[in-house]
């Protein structure tokens, strides 16, 4: 949040930020948003159906959802690795889980560094789960990432952003799901 007053501050802008958990946006009341911007912030739910149904509830009909996440197939390597060896090699079954695939050790690790453990969704839980919450998505891109982030770049899209409104569906069109 620091970093988002800082920005905030820095450009003039007028910002409340509020601390909580995105699959539970009580705080905030039904259509209470003309956007919701949801960068690669997925890889820390473990589950996300609540999150889609969350965003969609406090969008207003019109309103536009953002999301950036993980192509599922990042999830399928260990990059630290893959950096030292200079070798992709499938090691994770998907949907990917910090929680059942690392070693002890290493959850210990991240929990002493205080860091959030990651969860790697399928594409069917990502948009599915955007179209499942009654989205309808217009947009999708794909986009690499720095390349000494992950080798995986070099043979194929990293990320991907869709662009996702709320809206009504008109008699006779197809159902969401």
């Amino acid at each position: 949040m620091a970093k988002d007053r800082f920005v905030a501050e820095r450009d003039s802008l007028a910002l409340d930020t509020v601390r909580g958990d995105m699959a539970n946006l009580s705080a905030f009341d039904d259509e209470s948003f003309d956007l919701v911007f949801h960068p690669v912030s997925n890889v820390f739910a473990e589950n996300l159906k609540p999150v889609w149904k969350e965003c969609f509830r406090v969008l207003r009909w019109n309103g536009t959802l953002l999301s950036g996440v993980m192509n599922p197939m990042f999830f399928l390597f260990d990059h630290e690795e893959a950096e030292k060896t200079g070798v992709l090699q499938v090691k994770y079954p998907l949907p990917y889980s910090d929680l059942k695939s690392l070693s002890e050790e290493k959850k210990e690790t991240i929990a002493k560094e205080g860091l959030a453990y990651e969860f790697g969704h399928t594409l069917e839980h990502q948009i599915g789960g955007q179209l499942a919450a009654g989205f309808v998505i217009c947009d999708l891109y794909e986009d690499g990432w720095d390349d000494k982030a992950t080798p995986l770049n070099k043979f194929a899209s990293v990320c991907i952003s869709t662009l996702a409104r709320k809206m009504r569906l008109e008699q006779g069109s197809p159902s969401k799901r």
